[in-house]
């Protein structure tokens, strides 16, 4: 297995052997053998080990393992001491995926710290069988299906195309120890019911059913490549940046087929559910969704997409003796003096007229002012219609308000109340982004 494993790294991975790497390492059977054909193959390596504290005097026991292990090798190693139980309840995730993010973002972080080019994990051929089923008795779709990569930016996992058995049987012939996890054995863990109950039985349809099971994952793989080439160029067509905005064109995309299918690929990254996708393509304009990091929102033609972030809310209150002010947002008070003409970010003010202290805020519903140039009143609700203010955008509205009365509906217009007239004594403007 030695020199197969040389050989792998040789022809697929050969910036391994230049390279400062991390090894992770539990003390089960998989990551020692990874750990010692590591350092038989001559790689500059050390040792990572996390010290969930699952197991009680066990996990310790783990620990004292990884150290001795380092010992025999002479190389280095890093621990680390998680309260997992803790973790998984203040972040609302299983004890699994809390181990799983724990492990992953300190290695992450050593990676950073001292230079590591690259962290190797031991998963192996059966590992990527199981994951295989438990996608697909979760629904997944063709990512799902095509496998553990052996390539994930700075993680690299070499034992893939080696099977839990060869592995096994390698270090026993070799005589290396290892730690057993107990918990490896409990079926309530659904990996471990198909490990112990369901792979089993697939190896006994076929003696090489794992060798064709990678061959038709590798046939997945190399469909989920294509269809990938295929959404990009989709997306191209229907789908603008702006900024950190994403705008769907509803028209072009509705007329994909099937839609389902293409609705899945192209808004997966933002974990949107495709039933309320396809509910909000003929839904009131303003209707929304929102994922875990974003909101969609339906705007006449087409569909809009942010990340959500925490907004602003509250009111601020504006002094006569400030001015400039930076929450929730940029102006500058400049009295007497008059800065050319109205402008979306720049309005010129009779100072006379305000009210102290002036407020900024939010606008809600029912609010009302009196649009620039007009003598009657509009609410703000059909002034953003009118002026095709999208719903996105009517979230991040400000106004400078004096009293009751809206003065300056920031960045787009100034109340007519407001304006500078020939009776005007004390003239004051104001600049939103000053710096811009």
């Amino acid at each position: 297995m030695l020199e197969q494993f040389k050989e792998h790294i040789t022809q697929d991975f050969p910036f391994l052997k230049d390279a400062k790497l991390l090894v992770a390492i539990s003390g089960g059977i998989d990551s020692v053998v990874l750990a010692r054909l590591c350092h038989l193959s001559g790689l500059d390596m050390a040792l990572a080990h996390c010290n969930f504290h699952l197991r009680g005097e066990e996990s310790d026991k783990d620990e004292k393992f990884v150290r001795e292990l380092s010992k025999q090798l002479e190389v280095s190693v890093y621990t680390e001491h998680f309260n997992t139980k803790a973790y998984a309840g203040e972040h609302g995730l299983s004890i699994q995926l809390a181990a799983r993010e724990l492990r992953y973002n300190w290695f992450a972080q050593l990676q950073d710290t001292l230079n590591f080019d690259y962290l190797l994990t031991a998963h192996h051929a059966d590992d990527n069988l199981e994951t295989f089923l438990i996608n697909l008795s979760r629904g997944t779709g063709i990512e799902g299906l095509s496998g553990i990569p052996p390539v994930n930016g700075k993680v690299i996992r070499p034992l893939l195309p080696f099977s839990r058995e060869e592995i096994f049987s390698y270090l026993k012939k070799n005589g290396w120890q290892w730690r057993e996890d107990s918990s490896n054995v409990d079926t309530r863990y659904l990996r471990n019911k198909i490990r112990h109950d369901i792979v089993p039985q697939l190896k006994m349809l076929s003696p090489d059913f794992l060798e064709q099971f990678r061959r038709t994952q590798h046939h997945l793989s190399e469909c989920e490549t294509i269809l990938k080439k295929h959404v990009e160029e989709i997306k191209e067509k229907i789908i603008k940046k702006e900024g950190e905005r994403w705008i769907v064109d509803i028209s072009l995309l509705g007329r994909l087929s099937p839609l389902e299918s293409y609705l899945y690929y192209l808004f997966k990254d933002f974990s949107f559910p495709v039933d309320e996708v396809r509910k909000l393509l003929h839904a009131m304009s303003g209707k929304r969704i929102t994922s875990r990091g974003y909101i969609m929102v339906k705007d006449r033609e087409n569909l809009l997409i942010e990340p959500l972030k925490g907004s602003k809310t509250g009111c601020y209150t504006v002094d006569e003796d400030v001015k400039e002010i930076t929450e929730p947002l940029h102006l500058k008070f400049f009295e007497g003096k008059e800065l050319g003409e109205n402008q979306k970010n720049t309005v010129l003010i009779d100072k006379d007229k305000l009210k102290y202290p002036l407020i900024v805020r939010k606008w809600e519903k029912g609010d009302y002012f009196y649009p620039l140039g007009m003598s009657n009143r509009k609410k703000l609700s059909k002034f953003f219609k009118d002026e095709k203010i999208s719903v996105l955008d009517k979230q991040k509205i400000w106004l400078l308000c004096s009293g009751d009365d809206i003065v300056w509906v920031i960045g787009h217009r100034l109340d007519n109340r407001y304006k500078i007239t020939l009776d005007t004594v004390n003239k004051m403007s104001v600049v939103l982004n000053p710096s811009e």
